[in-house]
């Protein structure tokens, strides 16, 4: 995969894109990571690349020039146009199947914005997508920018060492994670769940699916709603429910 980022402070990814999984990740050649600062792509003679708004209002407003320059600058003849994704409160709340339908693309750009905006031409002829996650305001796209690389380039095959891990993440199943335990087995009186010892692996993913479901169920019941669900699921809820009712 093939992954530019357009930023005004291309200093803020040295250290995110040198360490950790993404840092092996591009060591191994798995993915290509790269910033290109979209200020070099302005054509005034004082390298601005915002300007106040039309009509008036605080703030200014990204240019739509280098912004456009910069991400066709990085298409190659004979590839498949990236997925531009445009960093903003207004876009779609980035989530685990949105990193995995990104994912099996080839190359992503992601535009890091400033200021009070962009201008709408850029939303309307360049991105094809806008993202956000949260419901929140930051100083710029750099920050969600890291966020949603990191979740993205983990699911890219060779990247963990377990490739069980991404399958079996929180949200990946559409419930959180089940509960996880290591060696000692018992520590401070505080003992590993015996069925996890004992070797049984049809009981273990058992327990494994029923704490996801409680675990949904206590912390984030609106997932639940998205869930198909199967009959023994069904009736494990009921009863945590009717539990919850009783106390």
């Amino acid at each position: 995969m093939r992954i530019d980022v357009l930023t005004l402070f291309p200093e803020m990814f040295e250290g995110v894109f040198g360490a950790s999984i993404l840092g092996k990740a591009r060591e191994k050649g798995i993915v290509s990571l790269a910033t290109v600062n979209f200020r070099e792509y302005s054509t005034n003679k004082h390298n601005t690349v915002d300007d106040y708004p039309y009509g008036g209002g605080g703030g200014m407003v990204l240019k739509p020039e280098p912004v456009f320059a910069a991400v066709e600058d990085l298409m190659r003849e004979g590839e498949p146009k990236p997925r531009v994704i445009l960093l903003c409160p207004q876009g779609e709340t980035f989530s685990q199947s949105k990193a995995e339908e990104l994912s099996r693309e080839e190359h992503l750009v992601f535009i890091c914005g400033h200021y009070e905006g962009y201008d709408e031409r850029i939303r309307e002829h360049l991105v094809t997508d806008e993202l956000s996650i949260g419901d929140y305001v930051l100083t710029g796209g750099e920050l969600p920018a890291m966020v949603m690389i990191d979740s993205v380039v983990r699911l890219l095959p060779g990247v963990l060492g377990n490739e069980l891990s991404a399958v079996t993440d929180s949200f990946s199943t559409g419930l959180l994670e089940y509960p996880h335990y290591t060696r000692p087995a018992k520590f401070r009186d505080w003992e590993v769940p015996e069925v996890l010892i004992s070797g049984h692996h049809g009981n273990i993913e058992a327990w494994r699916r029923r704490q996801s479901l409680e675990r949904t169920f206590r912390r984030r019941p609106d997932l639940l709603e998205r869930m198909e669900l199967t009959p023994a699921d069904r009736r494990f809820l009921e009863e945590l429910q009717k539990n919850e009712a009783e106390t």
